[in-house]
């Protein structure tokens, strides 16, 4: 069984940034496309970033492309999201989930039906 856990979260002024960590568990996680979703109060989650489980092909969402990076520690499972110049509208309940297939990167832009979630999540409040 997939476990995450998430971590890094916290309360934040616009324009500041934060690093979000996710440690897996329960899977190979090099064989594993690896995503982050993020869920604003009141709205449905949406997927933001995903980084491929080899060569580290990384796709963000427009919102939060240029300002989020995505990157993996396969030695560590341990997946990473670095936010950068954080507005308001980033603040919601942030998600690391394992693509269900090894090896497969599911679609994009990002299907929650492709992916494990195994966690908590870690909640991100940017004031303005």
């Amino acid at each position: 069984q997939v476990q995450v856990v998430e971590s890094g979260g916290g309360l934040v002024q616009a324009g500041g940034s934060l690093r979000l960590s996710c440690t897996a568990s329960g899977l190979s996680f090099d064989a594993y496309a690896m995503a982050w979703f993020r869920q604003a109060p009141g709205k449905e989650r949406e997927g933001i970033s995903r980084i491929s489980w080899n060569h580290g092909r990384t796709n963000y969402a427009d919102s939060v492309k240029g300002r989020f990076t995505i990157s993996r520690d396969d030695a560590k499972n341990t997946l990473y999201l670095q936010m950068n110049t954080l507005k308001p509208e980033d603040t919601g309940l942030y998600y690391c989930a394992a693509a269900k297939v090894p090896g497969r990167d599911g679609q994009w832009p990002l299907s929650e039906k492709d992916f494990t979630f195994g966690g908590q999540g870690t909640q991100v409040t940017v004031s303005s």
